[in-house]
């Protein structure tokens, strides 16, 4: 006959000393503890944790632990509930064997996976939000590509805009040109102008 009893102390010793720090007894009748689990430290030394309850039944081994998860940080619903689903399948495949340590391992992995997937999808929106930054980059410098014919469309107005450039710079000459007044004119405007030039010598 199995003693579940001695299955059970030896079991607990075990864990006692795997997890020193994160095994704490809840009661002894029934035997209940929680063990808290830590991924490893993700991007940031961001980390996910969980803390698990486990209780005795009178017949483990050979029947399931219960088992819930008291705590947890950085999980999301989702997680949680597949935390549960491991829970449950393990303790199924290990039915008739001291399990707690296969069922923590488990758990263990799982949270380092949760993490790595935290990671993956921070790098995914990092390089999606950097492409989109590209694109909005590659919209604003991105003009009208150049073929012949719009080349020769813009050739025939900038030559238009300066043909009516030099048109406007001639017309303008010609206005100066005959606003000019010869020196006749000047002299006939200002009568002091016969006298300048001997004044200048003179001094």
């Amino acid at each position: 006959m199995t003693d579940y009893s001695e299955e059970q102390r030896n079991e607990l010793e075990a864990l006692e000393s795997i997890y020193p720090d994160s095994f704490t007894v809840l009661s002894e009748n029934p035997t209940t503890f929680t063990i808290t689990v830590t991924s490893e430290a993700g991007e940031n030394d961001e980390t996910v944790q969980t803390t698990l309850k486990f209780t005795y039944r009178e017949k483990y081994p050979d029947e399931t632990p219960l088992y819930e998860i008291v705590s947890q940080e950085n999980l999301d619903d989702n997680d949680v509930t597949d935390i549960i689903k491991l829970l449950e399948q393990q303790a199924e495949e290990n039915l008739g064997m001291v399990m707690i340590f296969t069922l923590v391992s488990a758990v263990q992995e799982k949270l380092n996976e949760i993490v790595d997937q935290i990671k993956t999808r921070r790098e995914e929106e990092k390089k999606q939000k950097e492409r989109e930054a590209e694109e909005e980059e590659k919209q604003r410098f991105h003009g009208t590509p150049v073929t012949i014919e719009n080349f020769l469309n813009w050739k025939a107005k900038f030559d238009a805009e300066l043909l009516e450039i030099k048109r406007k710079k001639m017309k303008e000459e010609e206005q100066a040109g005959k606003n000019k007044l010869s020196g006749k004119q000047l002299f006939e405007m200002d009568h002091n102008l016969d006298t300048s030039d001997i004044q200048f010598l003179e001094e």
